[in-house]
């Protein structure tokens, strides 16, 4: 299994992120180890490239890394529920958008498309996580 991981300095390179952001992301617990060498060296499953893609598009969609470690550890989020919440909200914003000033469309837009981003980016990631 040894011959398949990938030290440090290979998953960075893989990531194209440094070391360093490897080593951050590891203290937080956003990414594992999948084992440690005899010398003590940290060696990560290849999975672990998609990981931190993942992680820097969550990053860049403005989700804080405070928020992706805890969504991590949170193995049993109501899904079918925020998804009810996220309808209901889609709905108040529709409403909103038809009564409200035509100057402020442009900061409705802005933020519907930010939403939209961040469900794209979502969808992406349910399509590399493996069957629950």
């Amino acid at each position: 299994m040894a011959d398949t991981l990938l030290r440090i300095g290979e998953l960075a390179t893989q990531a194209g992120v440094s070391t360093r952001t490897i080593d951050y992301y590891t203290n937080l617990g956003l990414i594992v180890p999948a084992e440690r060498t005899p010398g003590n060296y940290r060696l990560y499953d290849p999975t672990a490239v998609e990981q931190v893609n993942t992680i820097r598009r969550l990053e860049a969609h403005g989700v804080s890394l405070d928020e992706i470690a805890t969504a991590l550890r949170t193995h049993n989020a109501d899904v079918p529920a925020l998804l009810h919440r996220l309808d209901d909200d889609l709905r108040a914003l529709r409403d909103v958008a038809e009564s409200t000033a035509p100057h402020a469309h442009g900061l409705l837009a802005a933020i519907t498309a930010r939403a939209q981003s961040l469900i794209t980016t979502a969808l992406e990631i349910s399509q590399h996580m493996p069957p629950g």
